[in-house]
């Protein structure tokens, strides 16, 4: 009953942002009810198709395909308020994927499969529906270049599976992977956690300039931040320079100033003048600059 519930959740809230991502390509409302229900019941369909599983579940229980077109027409009728409640929808789509992702693992499991193919199709039911909303919405899929979001349909799986193996009890199992895959997937939007990007390009290919953490601007960051360096360093050799020859200077005046002293101590020194014929003073010459006295 809980899986059932937040199921309708799930696609409800994958409905209206598909439907809103139609309203951005300006669609008619048969291209809306289309995008809305690939999107939301698309994953587990394709899920179906690849492990065999008939009949669809949309096809088993319509009330599902219902509830989907229900609330695409009614996200048209309402569109102008639809923005108020985007962190909401963000909300309702993590519950979505978290179910979804259960529900592939159960599926897989039940047919008899392992872990792999439970993690396969969690990763399937998960967010294949969001695939195909941007593949006919004419852009990049988002699950390819956004935050973590596949991978959380792999954690819930692995999860799932690891405690189903355990011996823990279904109900509980359930329970407890839905909140890990929940706050997970919250986590990674908050804290815009993604995986790493590969990016390569060839000779003739242009660099986009949108891109910052690319090899050309590492490289030309890494020979600023060099030259930088060598220059700082040029400087740092200058003042040290500088340095010494300041010292070297500071004691020649030292020096300069210690014989300026020397002589005038030398000269102050010198026996002060005597009175002409006092005993004593002759053939004593005078200091230099003194001129003797004559008689």
């Amino acid at each position: 009953m809980l899986l059932t519930v937040l199921y309708i959740t799930g696609i409800t809230a994958e409905a209206v942002t598909a439907a809103l991502s139609a309203g951005r390509q300006k669609m008619d409302l048969f291209g809306v009810i289309a995008i809305a229900c690939m999107t939301a019941l698309g994953g587990g369909t394709v899920r179906d198709i690849i492990l065999g599983n008939y009949p669809l579940i949309w096809v088993e229980t319509p009330r599902y395909l219902l509830i989907v077109i229900g609330a695409a027409l009614i996200t048209v009728s309402i569109s102008w308020l639809m923005h108020y409640f985007r962190l909401l929808f963000l909300v309702l789509d993590a519950v979505g994927l978290s179910v979804f992702a259960v529900l592939g693992a159960q599926a897989a499991l039940e047919m008899g499969h392992g872990l792999v193919i439970a993690a396969v199709a969690a990763v399937v039911t998960g967010v294949f529906g969001g695939v195909l909303r941007d593949i006919f919405s004419d852009r990049m899929p988002l699950v390819f270049s956004k935050e973590i979001y596949a991978m959380v349909a792999v954690i819930a799986a692995c999860l799932y599976v690891g405690l189903l193996e355990l011996g823990v009890e279904e109900s509980a199992a359930i329970i407890v992977t839905l909140i890990v895959a929940f706050m997970t997937r919250l986590f990674a939007m908050y804290y815009k956690l993604g995986l790493p990007v590969f990016e390569y390009r060839g000779a003739d290919q242009p660099i986009d300039p949108r891109v910052r953490l690319s090899y050309r601007f590492i490289r030309r960051g890494f020979r600023s931040v060099r030259r930088r360096a060598g220059i700082d360093a040029f400087r740092y050799r200058l003042l040290d320079k500088k340095k010494e020859r300041g010292d070297q200077d500071d004691e020649q005046w030292a020096m300069e100033v210690d014989m300026k002293e020397s002589r005038e101590k030398r000269v102050q020194d010198w026996p002060k003048k005597k009175e002409i014929g006092e005993p004593g003073t002759e053939g004593r010459k005078p200091p230099e600059g003194e001129e003797p006295e004559g008689e």
